[in-house]
């Protein structure tokens, strides 16, 4: 008999989701599988209850949430046997995109029980997990002014956006990745592992999962009019357009900002404030296996 957990965020995306027994064993016989489902309480809960399913012998975690979610229930698969599963009820679902997680309710769920997994690989910034991307420049004071909003829709991501752009403030940085250094004043610093962060909209359309790589995307300091321009490429899925990014692919780097004490970043698309002016990153290959 297979053991499957399934976390619930309850109030991810508009947060009118329903995943109850009723739904989940009319998919997955109960003479054929247990299902244990848990509700998460606040941040961090996710992983916690995730850790103590596999420590229960659960033959597969499954994320109910945003990208949020998962990234918290991934964070405790990582190196395991035990697959990831994934139905996407967030407002973003970035992973869920790019792996081709779609559908209903039930044709996601259904997906889970035909166990096809794929392995992708992991990225880590200092002790976090990341699994779609992480940034220290915009992107990170969007995302703090977007939570802010406490609205998990499109707009409040656009207006979080416009706001983010006019406030944002600038430090010098040095990045160091294989045999190259950059020293950057930027507006753009982003690190991504897939080819969606969200809402359909991707700065790096051609990464990938597995490739052992990540896509490292920088962009100096820009006027209003320049920034104008990246939002409306990146909001019409164009951004390799965008002539003053640069993009490169390493397997580790370090960023140090000297003029800062804390580090402002996003994390899958969560906000976290680092005690620290010094950020490693790195790529964890073929580290988590997913179904999709």
């Amino acid at each position: 008999m297979k053991y499957l957990h399934f976390i619930v965020n309850p109030i991810s995306g508009k947060g009118n989701h329903v995943i109850d027994k009723e739904l989940l064993v009319s998919i997955f016989p109960e003479n054929e599988y247990r299902i244990e489902i848990s509700h998460t309480e606040g941040k961090d809960h996710a992983k916690t209850l995730a850790v103590k399913a596999v420590k229960n012998g659960a033959d597969c975690v499954i994320a109910c949430g945003g990208d949020g979610t998962v990234n918290e229930v991934a964070s405790a698969l990582i190196g395991s046997q035990v697959p990831l599963g994934i139905v996407p009820v967030g407002s973003g679902n970035g992973l869920a995109s790019n792996l081709g997680i779609k559908g209903s309710l039930q044709e996601v769920i259904t997906t889970i029980k035909k166990q096809n997994i794929t392995v992708i690989d992991s990225g880590c910034v200092n002790d976090n997990y990341f699994f779609s991307n992480a940034g220290l420049g915009i992107d990170a004071e969007v995302i703090k002014k977007y939570e802010q909003k406490g609205k998990r829709k499109l707009w409040a991501y656009i207006v979080a956006s416009l706001e983010a752009s006019l406030s944002f403030k600038h430090y010098n940085t040095t990045i160091k990745f294989g045999d190259k250094e950059l020293d950057i004043n930027p507006f753009l610093l982003f690190i991504s592992n897939s080819n969606q962060m969200g809402y359909d909209m991707s700065l790096t359309p051609q990464a990938k999962l597995n490739d052992g790589y990540l896509n490292l995307v920088t962009a100096p300091k820009m006027s209003f009019l320049q920034k104008m321009k990246m939002g409306f490429l990146v909001l019409n899925r164009n951004f390799l357009k965008f002539k003053a990014a640069q993009h490169n692919l390493a397997q580790s780097l370090t960023i140090y900002q000297p003029e800062r004490i804390y580090t402002d970043i996003q994390i899958d698309g969560e906000y976290h404030s680092l005690k620290t002016n010094y950020i490693h990153i790195e790529i964890i290959p073929a580290s988590l296996k997913v179904i999709c």
